[in-house]
């Protein structure tokens, strides 16, 4: 269940707060090490496609004459004809040029066309987000958030001549490709597609290599392959007739003629005769490939048959991973081969070009031409020497090999934590490898549910805190539907509970509140039949949580306060503390503070005699808002010190930043304000790493109104300016309250005339969003502005336009803001008159 922690909201309405549209200072991530590592290395025999090359290095080069908008370049073209080749080629030079892309290159295979590994946009975003140095907490769950952070990421990098290649391979529909692509037109992109996309894009298509261009890269493949002996192998130029009946029998194909060469480098004796024969002999085809792929799978056949059986049967057995890639560990499980033995064999099947090394050292994936082959090699081979019963014992061994890691990682996640043995010595390293397996464990849930059910059902549980720890929601809710009805046909009823618990956290997370909560409370509904009262309150209080989300705190409160009576019946302290931290975040709505201080005190205890600091952290955070409600500040101050000291080793830096602002609101509220601002400072520097921009502009907008208080009005001028910068990046609203607090923070330091103007621009931002509420606040603040220029009448009309705004403002404060405005514009009249009258 997840703690339901509040943040601290000090109404609607800005009197000191700013915005503006000028400079814009973001804070990025010193280094993007990941994203520079993403790209594979170019192939050394690469060749045949010069003009091809030459002209997308035109496309990518930012110092080239055209218009100032760097093209987005899709290359299509068959299956195995290179695309990804050149495009990696054009990627590695691109970057080698001086000033091009600073940045680095973001790298990712979308695996369109095969079914079972296709990766969607949203996790695409994912990994693009975390390899520009996003940590969990700042991805976003939904997909256009992903896609608004993303652009608004490479936009900034962009402006601060950091500038990124994305590189889009193998994608099949435009869907699948669009939100990946950046639109601050600095930032250049590359997508490769067998298929012509409905993209804005500069298109290029990509044909088989001509006759002497195939003869050209079968000849330097060679070579490459060789090494040492290159210059001896002069079996192409020897037999050029044959060499051009291999070209030809390969129909141009970069993949076929690479395969060819690695049998040929292999073989220094074999003449390029024996080849054209076997080629010639080939009579089928993979049923799912085009009109020129005989040629591949005429190649395929070629390496897969001069493989010895053991190697044969490894090529065969790898395609029974669902997942995009493979470990060496997993593979050496699947296999049940050592892990030496395992690595060397994989060496081998690498040189053959039948798999592919990885982007990171020990890891391995297949081609989708290559799996398809394998797959159906399997079922050719299958009675001959496979077996059907074979390939299920190497898929229950690669299933016990997930298995086995899930549950051990799964238990770092335990509080207290308790024995983890020795597969994951920390936390960190449970988490590594969580990350490296994610796709893999996700894609074996989904595969599973059709021949190994009870593997996707334990599976799922296993990923359930990880998936939500990293808010990956849509994979947490994938999984969670695809395993219930396993676990409901399996008749493990306590298991299909939980996990109907689990995809009610999904759809929280995904901002579906109504399903989550009857997810909830049909989960709540099942543990309750099955008498299990620890699970029945997990999911009674998770009830709560959505409930609250819904507006609907009475419910929410009575939710909680039934799960903790479960809770005391079975002596559950820790999960009691999460729930007397939610139930006091849901008192706290209903203005029942009191109440809602002795929870959190109460859950705050608990966890500190379970030695939990993270979850003491959250109860002594929502404890100190408490107190703020009872207008108990200085105790307030000391308990959000406690609650920032607590949680100072924390992972979740969006929990961290929250204590800090709730602590500088504190501060503020007892006249602390230099240490306010010290505050809100340290916020958005955790805010900052994690790249979450409408929060550190929330933060920043904050430090401001404190230096404001502090009469630093220098410094809040500049901090408001990056409050406006970092609101404008993640186009939030809030975006006027930080113009309109630069235009106060200019007029108290005696810049009256920008100041004017600087309102003036908070004044069209909030007219642009519609928010009567803040424009009646920024003509408030503008009549303030006129009086201190002795323009008194214009002045006036901007207080009439302020009572006006906030009398026909939807907002349960604004009468009383409307009569203050009157007061403040009577004050103005009577003043205004008495100046006439000296005159």
């Amino acid at each position: 269940m997840g703690p339901g922690v509040s943040n601290r909201i000090d109404g609607g309405v800005f009197f000191s707060t700013v915005i503006q549209s000028g400079t814009v200072n973001l804070t990025l991530p010193p280094e993007i090490t990941p994203a520079l590592s993403g790209l594979p290395a170019p192939t050394p025999s690469f060749s045949g496609r010069e003009d091809e090359l030459d002209r997308l290095l035109r496309d990518l080069d930012p110092t080239a004459d055209r218009p100032r908008q760097v093209p987005v370049t899709a290359v299509e073209g068959l299956g195995g004809v290179g695309k990804t080749a050149l495009v990696v080629q054009a990627a590695s030079r691109a970057l080698a040029r001086p000033g091009w892309f600073p940045g680095g290159v973001l790298f990712v295979d979308l695996f369109g066309y095969d079914p079972a590994l296709r990766v969607g946009p949203e996790l695409a975003l994912d990994g693009f987000l975390r390899a520009l140095g996003l940590p969990s907490a700042a991805v976003p769950a939904g997909l256009q958030d992903r896609v608004r952070l993303y652009r608004s990421v490479l936009a900034a990098f962009a402006e601060q001549d950091r500038r990124i290649l994305v590189v889009i391979d193998n994608a099949s529909d435009a869907g699948q490709a669009r939100p990946l692509l950046p639109t601050d037109g600095r930032t250049a992109a590359l997508v490769t597609s067998r298929d012509a996309l409905d993209l804005d894009t500069r298109r290029q298509e990509l044909r088989p290599l001509d006759r002497a261009g195939s003869v050209a890269l079968l000849d330097r493949a060679i070579r490459a392959a060789r090494a040492a002996d290159a210059a001896d192998d002069t079996r192409v130029a020897d037999a050029p007739d044959e060499a051009d009946a291999v070209a030809e029998l390969c129909a141009g194909l970069p993949l076929a003629l690479r395969i060819v060469a690695a049998l040929l480098a292999d073989f220094p004796a074999r003449p390029l005769s024996s080849v054209r024969e076997a080629l010639q002999s080939a009579d089928d085809r993979l049923d799912v490939l085009g009109r020129r792929d005989r040629a591949v799978r005429a190649a395929f056949d070629l390496s897969y048959h001069r493989l010895d059986p053991e190697h044969a049967r490894a090529f065969r057995l790898l395609a029974v991973n669902p997942g995009p890639d493979l470990s060496t560990g997993a593979a050496a499980d699947l296999l049940d081969r050592r892990g030496l033995s395992t690595e060397l064999l994989l060496q081998d099947l690498a040189r053959a070009h039948l798999v592919e090394a990885g982007h990171q050292w020990g890891r391995w994936r297949m081609h989708d031409l290559v799996r398809l082959y394998a797959h159906e090699r399997g079922r050719a081979d299958g009675e001959a020497d496979l077996g059907a019963e074979e390939r299920e014992d190497a898929q229950d061994r690669l299933h016990e090999h997930y298995l086995t890691g899930a549950q051990a990682a799964d238990a770092h996640f335990e509080v207290p934590l308790g024995p983890t043995g020795d597969r994951f010595p920390s936390r960190a390293d449970a988490l590594a490898w969580l990350g490296a397996e994610h796709r893999n464990l996700v894609a074996t849930v989904l595969a599973a549910t059709t021949d190994s059910p009870g593997t996707a059902v334990t599976l799922t549980l296993l990923l359930s805190r990880f998936l939500y720890q990293r808010r990956d929601f849509a994979d947490q809710l994938a999984i969670a539907e695809a395993a219930h009805p396993m676990a409901v046909g399996l008749r493990v009823p306590t298991a299909a509970a939980r996990i109907l618990n689990m995809r009610g956290m999904a759809l929280r997370g995904l901002g579906r509140y109504e399903e989550a909560a009857d997810a909830h409370r049909r989960a709540t509904a099942e543990h309750h039949a099955l008498g299990n009262d620890r699970l029945e309150a997990g999911t009674l209080s998770n009830l709560g949580v959505a409930l609250a989300l819904l507006g609907r705190s009475d419910e929410a409160v009575d939710a909680h306060r039934k799960a903790i009576v479960l809770l005391r019946t079975v002596g559950n302290l820790r999960d009691e503390a999460v729930v007397r931290d939610n139930l006091g975040t849901a008192l706290q709505h209903l203005n029942r503070a009191e109440e809602a201080v002795a929870e959190h005190r109460r859950a705050a205890e608990i966890h500190r005699g379970l030695s939990n600091p993270p979850g003491e952290a959250d109860s002594l955070n929502n404890l100190g808002v408490a107190l703020t409600l009872l207008e108990r500040d200085a105790e307030a101050v000391e308990v959000l010190q406690r609650a920032v000291a607590a949680g100072r080793d924390r992972e979740d830096s969006h929990a961290k930043a929250r204590a800090l602002c709730n602590l500088g609101s504190a501060l503020n509220t007892v006249g602390r304000f230099d240490d306010a601002a010290e505050a809100f400072r340290l916020a958005v520097d955790v805010l900052a790493v994690i790249g979450d921009h409408g929060e550190e502009g929330a933060a920043l907008l904050d430090q401001g109104g404190a230096l404001l208080c502090a009469d630093r009005s220098g410094e809040a001028v500049e901090v408001f300016t990056r409050s406006a910068a970092a609101f404008r990046e993640s186009d939030d609203p809030r975006e006027s309250h930080a113009v309109n607090g630069l235009a106060t923070a200019l007029r108290e330091g005696g810049l009256l005339e920008r100041a004017l103007s600087v309102r003036r621009q908070a004044l069209a931002l909030s007219r642009s969003r519609a928010d009567r509420l803040v424009e009646a606040a920024v003509h408030l603040d503008l009549a303030l502005d006129l009086r201190q220029a002795a323009r008194y009448e214009e002045a006036l009309a901007a207080h009439e336009l302020a009572i006006s705004g906030f009398w026909h403002a939807d907002d349960p404060h604004s009468s009383y803001l409307a009569t203050v405005a009157r007061d403040e514009s009577i004050r103005l009249h009577h003043e205004f008159q008495v100046r006439r009258g000296v005159r």
